[in-house]
C-alpha cells in the first residue's frame, strides 16, 4: 500500500505526469457486404411450331381423345368429336380439341343460355356432330357449297373449320388469333345449334358472333362470343351481307 501511495504522489508531482495504461481494443473485422441471392433466369420455352398444311388434303382424320367433363348445367346434351386432317402439321388432335373445348366450355359461349350441354367424345364413342380442322380443298368437299377454299362452314352434323383461317385469321382480324379462333368455333357450332346469320346492330359496338365476321365487320368491332359478358346474349337483326370472298 505504501508503494501505491508513493507512486501516486510521484505522478502528481511530475510535470508530465504518469502515462495511464490505454485499454487495447481488438480490431473489428469489416462488415461484409450482404450476399444477394442470385436471380433465377427463366427458362425460355420453345416457340410453338408453325402450322403447315397442303392446299388439298387426303380426307383422312386423326380423332382427338375424349374429355372427362361436360360443359353446361342444363339443357340438351350434345356430344361432339374433334378431328384433324392428316397432312396438317404443327398442331396435334389433342391440342386442337383442347382449344375447341376451352371455347365451348367458356361462360361466354353457348352453354350460358341454358339450352345446351356439350361433351367431347373420343374415338369409337357416340357423337352428335364433328368439328373438323380441314385443308382448304377438303373444306370445299365437306361443305358441298361449291369452290370457296376460304371460309369455314357447317353442313349438317359437320362443323368445318378451314385450317387456313385457323392459322392466319383474316386481313382485318389477325390478332389476337385466339379470339378469332373463338369466333370460328362459336359461329360454326352456333349454326349446328340452329342459329342463323345476323347483322351488325350498332356501328362501333361488338359484332354478334353469328355475323359473318370473316368477310366484313360493317361498322362493328370484332367479337368471338355469343355472351360476351358471361350473362347476356348479344344478337343482331337476322340477315347476311353480300360480301365477296377476298382475293
Amino acid at each position: 500500500m505504501w508503494r501505491k501511495m508513493l507512486v501516486t504522489a510521484f505522478c502528481a508531482a511530475s510535470v508530465t505526469g504518469c502515462a495511464q495504461p490505454v485499454p487495447v481494443v481488438a480490431p473489428r473485422a469489416p462488415a461484409s457486404a450482404p450476399q444477394e441471392s442470385p436471380v433465377p433466369i427463366p427458362a425460355l420455352s420453345e416457340p410453338a411450331p408453325p402450322i403447315t398444311f397442303p392446299a388439298d388434303g387426303n380426307r383422312r382424320w386423326r380423332v382427338a381423345p375424349a374429355e372427362t367433363g361436360t360443359a353446361g348445367r342444363s339443357g340438351t346434351l350434345l356430344r361432339y368429336r374433334a378431328v384433324v386432317e392428316e397432312g396438317i402439321e404443327g398442331v396435334t388432335p389433342a391440342e386442337f380439341a383442347d382449344e375447341v373445348t376451352g371455347v365451348l366450355s367458356d361462360d361466354r359461349s353457348w352453354i350460358t343460355g341454358g339450352q345446351w350441354r356439350l361433351h367431347r367424345a373420343g374415338p369409337g364413342e357416340r357423337y352428335d356432330f364433328t368439328v373438323y380442322l380441314a385443308t382448304p380443298g377438303t373444306r370445299d368437299v365437306l361443305c358441298a357449297m361449291g369452290t370457296d377454299r376460304y371460309t369455314s362452314c357447317r353442313n349438317g352434323d359437320s362443323v368445318v373449320l378451314n385450317v387456313a383461317r385457323w392459322t392466319d385469321g383474316v386481313p382485318h382480324w389477325r390478332e389476337p388469333l385466339a379470339e378469332y379462333r373463338a369466333y370460328l368455333v362459336n359461329h360454326e357450332v352456333g349454326h349446328r345449334l340452329h342459329q342463323g346469320h345476323e347483322l351488325c346492330p350498332e356501328a362501333g359496338g361488338p359484332a354478334p358472333v353469328m355475323q359473318q365476321q370473316s368477310l366484313g365487320l360493317h361498322g362493328c368491332t370484332p367479337n368471338g362470343w355469343p355472351y360476351p359478358n358471361g350473362r347476356d346474349r348479344l344478337g343482331g337483326p337476322s340477315g347476311a351481307y353480300d360480301d365477296p370472298l377476298p382475293a
